[in-house]
This record gives structure tokens, sequence and C-alpha cells, in this order.
């Protein structure tokens, strides 16, 4: 039987771990052909050799988002390969140098925190807006976290920068509304046992927490074809 995501081409950013590398093996399982951008091109690498060895493929893209004018190169390529762009998944984020006083918060750990949850992903929808309008339902969605619901110290810069992603991509979100076929979304996963959450609460114990692939089937959802949410923050449960 067909997946649900049979032919369509997926991007997805921070694939190497944790939700992102999940989301990747749920793609491919669902049908879909899969660009999976991140940093570390060895552990990109070892993924592609766990999707090959079930019967799947991958079009590996070696990246550090924050080398934004290769963003626009890379756009470039999906359009010249595919002539379009079916699913955008903005997942990759950065907590930074660790948990901070907004007082003692240094340039560079700011900078961090926002070129790769801000800024990256507004140059993702700079680049792939005009590529996703070629499908025929084009689908977006960005993680998000429940810091920007309430108010926890010393998370100053990382509950800044997920309340700065989700204002742009619910803007973006009612631009394109009435205009064209897009659902664009933000996912807040919860709390997941990821690296980036071991960093953040170092002494947790991650069994008891979801584990990535428990949470991939939201991003199954909101990236079908038949999709009708927009402009959401899509909970996981």
């Amino acid at each position: 039987m067909a997946g649900r995501l049979e032919g369509r081409v997926a991007l997805v950013t921070g694939a190497s771990r944790g939700i992102g590398r999940a989301v990747v093996r749920r793609f491919v399982a669902e049908g879909a052909e899969v660009i999976a951008v991140a940093r570390t091109h060895g552990a990109l690498e070892e993924l592609d050799d766990e999707v090959r060895a079930s019967g799947g493929k991958l079009v590996l893209a070696p990246q550090d988002l924050r080398d934004f004018d290769k963003l626009d190169q890379m756009a470039a390529g999906v359009h010249q390969r595919w002539g379009r762009l079916d699913i955008l998944v903005g997942n990759a984020g950065a907590l930074g140098g660790g948990l901070t006083p907004v007082g003692h918060l240094g340039p560079k750990f700011f900078d961090e925190v926002m070129a790769v949850n801000v800024t990256a992903n507004w140059r993702l929808i700079r680049a792939f807006d005009p590529i996703l309008r070629l499908s025929d339902a084009g689908r977006a969605m960005f993680v998000t976290s429940g810091v920007t619901r309430s108010v926890h110290p010393y998370w100053g810069a990382y509950a800044a920068s997920k309340a700065a992603l989700e204002a742009l991509v619910k803007t973006w979100a009612a631009e394109v509304e009435r205009i064209t076929p897009l659902r664009i979304n933000l996912i807040d996963p919860g709390a997941v046992a990821t690296r980036m959450r071991m960093q953040a609460f170092p002494g947790e114990d991650q069994a008891k927490l979801a584990q990535p692939d428990d949470v991939t089937g939201v991003f199954v959802d909101l990236a079908e074809p038949g999709c009708t949410r927009h402009g959401e923050v899509v909970g996981v449960g």
C-alpha cells in the first residue's frame, strides 16, 4: 500500500539526530523523497545507512544553516532537480551555551540562538516560498516550544527566539492563506528525549520522556496533501 506521503518531496533541517532524524525516517517510510539537512556529515551518512538498510533512500545536504546564502543555493538546487518542494520542516534548533540569566547573556551566545532559531528559518521561508507555491499542496511546519506560553527564568534567549519564530511563521501563514494552497503551522512536541533536552535538564531520566519516534505522527498529519490546519501551534498528544 502507498504511504501517506507517497511521491512528495520533503526537506527536513536538523535531520541528523533527535526529532529531525525520526521525522526523516517516518517520512521515508510514508513514501516521501527526503532531503536531509544537518551540519554533521558523518551523522547524515549514518542516517543514510540506516534508511538504506530499511529499503529507502535519502538526499543528503550537509549544511550549516547559519551560512545563510547557501540556503538560497539549496533552494535553487531543489527547484532544478524536482521543480517544486512539497514539504518544508524547520526542525533545527539551538539552546546555545546553556541556561543563563538575561543580564548575563553573552553576545555570542545570544546571536547563535537567534541565528539558528529565527534568522535561518526566515531565510528558509524566503528561499523556499516560491517553490512551495509550485506544489499542488505545499506544506511547511516549524518546531517551537512551550516556553513561549509562560515565563521560565534563565530561558530568555531560547524563549525569545521561539516567540519570534512563532510570530514570523504565523504572519507568513496569514499572508498566503487566501492566495495559495499552502498550509503552514508550528509544532510544539512537548518534552522529548533529545540531546538538547539533556543539555537543559542534565539530571532528568530520559527513559521517562516521549521518544523522538513517538512525536512523528503530527508531522505526517501536517504534511499530508489533505491537511487543512493552518496558522496554528499544534501540540503532540
